[in-house]
């Protein structure tokens, strides 16, 4: 078994996807948490300068999407066939196109608050329709057993409620989902022991 250590701030933010395959897969590793006043020292060091890093017996990884689809590839959360494969990275995809249209960085409050706003108002809404249509009656986004893209809805979504509390009340189905994958004992156990941060 490869030596893992990721490093990634002390919050869920992008990092908490490759925390979730962690957990569930049971593999060892070490969740090295920074805080903001390091981050410009270690900026410098990292391949392009961004977090989350995963190193794998000292070979950095970037991009947590592509740490996730490198520590699920040959296991049944990466989907069961080539096409639930596919099926699986379009899910996830589509999340990700969404959560990275959110001004993470802006330092104008103002400027922020109302782009976050117009996001959750107006153009969250229809992509719940379309993820609870490509849901319909399953029990989970592909195939028959829970993929890594139900930990991403779950993740994102839990990040999203953040800013708007009300924003599942129409979707039973999305919020059935999310308690499915909360309901996992590995994924229940790591979200009991993590440490609590506001995103």
């Amino acid at each position: 078994m490869p030596n893992y250590k990721l490093t990634y701030f002390n919050m869920r933010g992008r990092g908490e996807i490759i925390r979730y395959i962690f957990a569930y897969l049971d593999i060892k590793y070490e969740d090295h948490r920074i805080e903001q006043a390091e981050w410009s020292e270690l900026k410098s060091t990292l391949p392009f300068g961004k977090i989350p890093v995963l190193e794998v017996d000292g070979l950095a990884l970037h991009q947590s999407l592509a740490i996730a689809r490198y520590l699920t590839k040959n296991t049944d959360l990466a989907g069961k066939t080539e096409l639930e494969q596919c099926q699986v990275d379009a899910v996830v995809d589509t999340l990700d196109d969404f959560m990275s249209r959110f001004p993470w960085a802006e330092k104008r409050q103002d400027v922020k608050d109302q782009v976050f706003n117009e996001l959750l108002t107006y153009e969250a809404p229809c992509l719940l329709r379309d993820l609870d249509t490509y849901l319909g009656d399953k029990e989970w986004f592909v195939g028959n057993s829970v993929t890594w893209a139900d930990f991403y809805w779950e993740i994102c979504s839990t990040t999203l409620l953040v800013f708007k509390p009300n924003l599942l009340d129409a979707q039973p189905s999305l919020v059935a989902l999310r308690d499915k994958v909360q309901a996992l004992p590995a994924i229940a156990s790591w979200m009991q022991r993590r440490p609590h941060t506001k995103l």
